[in-house]
């Protein structure tokens, strides 16, 4: 019997068509859903007759509740070699074989720098008031040069925004709770006494951190009420780091200048959520890791995932 590989969370429909997926289709049908899984129950009537399924990053939850009522899964492909909502343990309970791949952190690097530059020029609104007959010139754009750009987190993607930062001729700052001076000092950047510092003193404040017990809420409304008035936020790493109330009740009073955001506490956004009205917000569907590169490395390696799988080797294990 030919096994079958559903494919989730295909919203550009092209898993198929960036990389060449005909090493493995010989022994296996790949089937594409453009659609998302809204629920559990959703996602196990899609999976019922797949032996392989090929997620994401973490749009899709696969706690024990799901690998139990997949009998006929075997092997569960990972976009990354992270993943924070697969039930590893009970992935190895059910005998499914769990494997990530390589991902590129210039994607979301450039995506911050996109988000920064648009709330900091007004891009969207001068856009769109200049298509539709609107104004000519209607905002005043916030200065880079000289300004200060705060980092929560200076790893791998930090790192390299605050490089980025520094070609601007910005004052780059930075923080984390295991930052160290050698590491701002190698990357070239100052290092903050204190969150609450960074906050107070940087006219832009970025966040890098992964998502963890100690940086959950991170960013609440006692937080965001130290930054300055004219500050903005940019959050392109984990919706659930900043309180989410918070940040809209940010917005709405004009505590801050304005935020650009790219995650979310529910993907995708629900049609009547607050998010997709709040004031004083550029916000992007997740799409710091959407580029045809990242995206031909996701499904490529998939494909060799797939490969090693069939041969009883499996390559790039997560667990």
């Amino acid at each position: 019997m030919r096994l079958r590989c559903a494919v989730l969370d295909d919203f550009q429909s092209v898993a198929t068509t960036v990389v060449d997926w005909s090493p493995v289709t010989d022994d296996v049908d790949v089937v594409t859903f453009p659609e998302h899984c809204g629920s559990e129950d959703e996602l196990v009537a899609v999976l019922a007759d797949f032996d392989i399924a090929v997620t994401l990053r973490e749009r899709v939850p696969f706690p024990a509740t799901v690998f139990a009522r997949l009998p006929r899964l075997k092997l569960l492909v990972a976009s990354g070699m992270r993943n924070s909502v697969i039930d590893f343990a009970a992935a190895e309970r059910h005998g499914v074989t769990v494997c990530g791949t390589a991902s590129s952190s210039v994607p979301p690097v450039e995506m911050t720098w996109a988000l920064l530059l648009g709330l900091a020029r007004g891009i969207v609104a001068e856009s769109t008031a200049l298509r539709s007959g609107g104004p000519w010139q209607s905002t005043l754009g916030a200065d880079l040069h000289g300004r200060r750009l705060g980092l929560l987190g200076l790893g791998k993607i930090g790192g390299r925004v605050a490089q980025i930062g520094l070609a601007f001729g910005m004052d780059v700052v930075a923080w984390s709770q295991n930052l160290t001076k050698e590491r701002a000092d190698e990357v070239g950047t100052g290092l903050a006494a204190s969150k609450e510092e960074l906050l107070e003193t940087s006219d832009f404040v970025s966040v890098h951190l992964a998502l963890s017990d100690r940086t959950r809420g991170l960013l609440g409304a006692a937080e965001l009420g130290l930054m300055r008035p004219t500050g903005y936020l940019i959050n392109t790493s984990r919706a659930a780091i900043v309180d989410q109330d918070a940040l809209l009740a940010a917005l709405r009073d004009g505590t801050i200048a304005g935020a650009g955001v790219d995650v979310f506490d529910i993907e995708p956004l629900p049609a009547d959520h607050p998010m997709r009205t709040a004031p004083r917000l550029l916000a992007t569907p997740h799409l710091g890791y959407v580029t045809r590169d990242n995206y031909r490395t996701y499904y490529g390696h998939a494909v060799e995932d797939i490969q090693a799988f069939l041969a009883g080797s499996p390559v790039r294990r997560l667990g």
